[in-house]
């Protein structure tokens, strides 16, 4: 029995159950957008019951299960109501979920980052469903006289097996609404759950197959005009003066102006380079666009216009400096180098990525006096809500914000400075706008994934034993570094040095923020140097998580050593590590990171004298996994978009202008290039962690490692091949 306590009055609860629970509700269905089909549910309801401001169950049985958190693609929007629904025990089929908009009051941590939905809201989502259902159970006890703990709960129905009594839940929730919120509740067993660890198709999926409008692009409301920005054409620049008279005077245009979209108090996600633009408004998008391109601007310097050659330049001098305080230092590393008979160094370095979502940015505005309303696709809808009532000059509770599903966030959507600027341009416009971005706007105004540099050292005794370890690195914004994460506490002396670069060239969170390029630098070293003492990569590992285990260097390690060493364990019976196949070369990488791990194993094959991925087999440990279905294709989706950024794409700049703007410059993977995946989960009952990230970063060494057993070339700079295909 699983007991957990929960407050005594309701308002408590709500609040209690939203923070545990990352901000889940349910209830409070709006079924005008979106209402299924009678050949995938029972017949909507005459009438909804409150059983509490989580719960909404319609007089038939049938229940609506509110997602508060943002929807990018990581099936937010089905794994959390099927956490409510495991533990309320209504059969899923009897289940509508629907989107919630911002609401700050019943729900918190409405976001979509670091891979924490899940993780975040298990708890509270579990008790948000227990809750209710013990709700229903007293409201029926009462009626029936008979003791709560003689009845069960099965599918939605509640049975009095003594009596033979039946009743479905429908018929008891007006009842249940009024019962006080119980003190203590019971969750389920995860042995007796039903629906969480089963295969669940996405409840939005056949909307998204057969066009249904669910995204910010779909949206149309009466009187709406569309919105475009022209922002300066390099980083360092800024607004001199504009003559837009050719463009006032095209067909359906109706009005071109100056906007500053920068909110008086800034959020964290206020990032953005240019302040000053210029919008162009009209009744139509293909008449924005023609008129945006009749723009006569001209703009001035502000600051250094950034080469990306002087970039590299800037990184590489930072190698040769110390730090002025060593993020972590254990032993002696200075004497441990010394007195090295052997010291392996190489450098690492990564380019400037775009986000490149499949929908560009977006938002729809409607800004009067009195209030803000605005929905679209938006990763940080309550820090965008703080930042509009700034800019717009309005309370916090007039500024209404919908989320949309989004076409990608991959960290982009955390920045809302769109946002900013649609209310901006319906504020001035004095009419409701859609602000749409063209590619090339998306792909040249930010925010990009920091370009990176790394050196590692490895100092090797006579014995060819690691005796000390040392990593310095920097970063466009910040050091791609994790002072305490593995080799951290593996090796007795050792040293971790960063360096933070300047620029004027805005950067944010790009999937799996720096771990999308550390991971493959420090696990492309860790292969050389296992080459280097003559030992197998994972052998090689697994002593260090052996060290990690019984003897750790240091307090301050934030992995689990025996967890890490599990996945490569696990890759490596999978994936039969050892086995000789003819014309295959294999390569291995694991990496930690949104507290959970992956271990990768890769196999290249050369057709054309060109490398290809031919299979990945990957070991994943996130604790519980709530939807199979929906888990492997995150995995999968992470895998190849970690193989296409390695291989293939990276930004550069010329005079602080992006010399890439659309996919014919900037590569990305293609089908024909994905590799066949298999996914095999640890079960080991933890809490459920993150997943939507954890397997991009490690896949680029394992391509890396496999890709020097098959050419001989080791690889230390991203993309591995650029422009170019693998396939001729």
């Amino acid at each position: 029995m699983n007991l957990v306590k929960t407050k005594y009055n309701r308002r408590s609860f709500l609040k209690s159950s939203a923070m545990a629970g990352g901000g889940m509700v349910l209830g409070f269905s709006w079924l005008a957008s979106c209402k299924p089909t009678p050949a995938q549910i029972k017949s909507m309801p005459k009438e909804w019951f409150n059983v509490n401001a989580f719960l909404k169950i319609g007089e038939n049985g049938l229940v609506t299960i509110m997602s508060p958190n943002p929807e990018i693609g990581q099936n937010v929007k089905t794994a959390m109501p099927m956490i409510v629904a495991e533990e309320l025990d209504v059969d899923w089929k009897d289940v509508v979920v629907e989107q919630a908009g911002l609401n700050t009051v019943d729900f918190k941590r409405q976001l979509a980052g670091g891979s924490q939905s899940i993780r975040q809201g298990w708890q509270g989502l579990r008790m948000a469903g227990a809750t209710a259902r013990r709700m229903l159970l007293e409201a029926a006890a009462q009626q029936w006289e008979v003791p709560v703990g003689e009845l069960t709960t099965s599918a939605g129905v509640i049975t009095h097996k003594a009596s033979g009594k039946i009743m479905g839940y429908g018929e008891i929730a007006s009842a249940a609404g009024g019962m006080e919120v119980p003190e203590e509740i019971e969750l389920k067993d995860p042995k007796d759950f039903t629906i969480i660890g089963t295969d669940r198709l996405n409840v939005d999926g056949k909307k998204i197959v057969t066009g249904t409008p669910l995204y910010g692009l779909d949206i149309q409301r009466e009187g709406m005009l569309i919105a475009m920005i022209e922002h300066p054409p390099a980083f360092g620049m800024k607004l001199k003066s504009f003559d837009a008279s050719a463009a006032k005077a095209m067909p359906g245009i109706r009005d071109v102006i100056q906007i500053n979209a920068q909110p008086p108090e800034k959020q964290w996600s206020d990032t953005n380079a240019f302040p000053d633009l210029v919008a162009i408004v009209g009744n139509t998008t293909w008449e924005v666009m023609k008129a945006k391109k009749a723009l006569n601007i001209e703009w001035e310097p502000t600051g250094t216009l950034e080469n990306s050659t002087d970039h590299e330049a800037s990184l590489a001098q930072f190698m040769k400096k110390a730090a002025a305080e060593p993020s972590r230092k254990d032993g002696n590393p200075a004497k441990a180098f010394a007195e090295a008979a052997k010291v392996i160094e190489r450098t690492f370095t990564a380019p400037f990525l775009a986000h490149n979502t499949m929908e560009p940015m977006n938002f729809f505005a409607n800004v009067t006096a009195d209030k803000a309303e605005l929905e679209g696709p938006i990763q940080t809808p309550e820090y965008a809500r703080k930042s509009i009532a700034s800019l717009v000059g309005l309370p916090e509770e007039k500024v209404e914000i919908m989320m949309t599903r989004m076409g990608g966030g991959f960290g982009r959507r955390l920045y809302g400075n769109f946002v900013c600027e649609a209310a901006a341009i319906s504020k001035e416009i004095g009419a409701p706008i859609k602000l749409v971005y063209t590619r090339e706007d998306d792909m040249t105004q930010g925010t990009y994934r920091p370009d990176y540099k790394v050196t590692y050292r490895a100092a090797l005794d006579k014995d060819n034993n690691v005796i000390g370890f040392h990593a310095r690195g920097a970063g466009t914004g910040g050091s791609p570094l994790f002072a305490n994460r593995f080799p951290a506490g593996t090796i007795d002396n050792f040293l971790i040095e960063e360096h933070k670069k300047e620029s004027n060239i805005s950067t944010g969170a790009w999937r799996a923020p720096k771990s999308n390029f550390i991971a493959c630098a420090e696990q492309s070293f860790l292969d050389e140097v296992a080459e280097a003492v003559g030992k197998d990569p994972i052998d090689f590992r697994l002593e260090l998580f052996d060290k990690a285990i019984q003897d750790p260097v240091g307090e301050e390690n934030d992995y689990d050593a025996e967890r890490y060493a599990g996945v490569l364990k696990l890759v490596k019976e999978k994936a039969n590590w050892g086995k000789t196949m003819d014309g295959v070369h294999r390569g291995v990488s694991a990496y930690y990171c949104h507290n959970s791990y992956v271990a990768q194993v890769v196999d290249v094959v050369m057709e054309n004298d060109k490398p290809k991925v031919k299979k990945v087999y990957c070991a994943v440990d996130c604790g519980i996994v709530v939807n199979p279905l929906s888990a492997k294709n995150q995995i999968e989706g992470g895998i190849i978009d970690g193989i296409g950024h390695a291989m293939f794409s990276g930004l550069t700049f010329k005079n602080g202008q992006a010399e890439q703007n659309n996919f014919h410059t900037y590569r990305l993977i293609r089908m024909p290039e994905a590799p066949e995946i298999e996914t095999f989960f640890v079960d080991n009952g933890i809490d459920p962690t993150g997943l939507g990230e954890p397997s991009l970063p490690p896949i680029a060494a394992a391509v890396a490692n496999a890709m020097y057993k098959a050419t001989g070339t080791r690889l230390y700079s991203q993309p591995f091949v650029g422009g170019k295909t693998m396939l001729g």
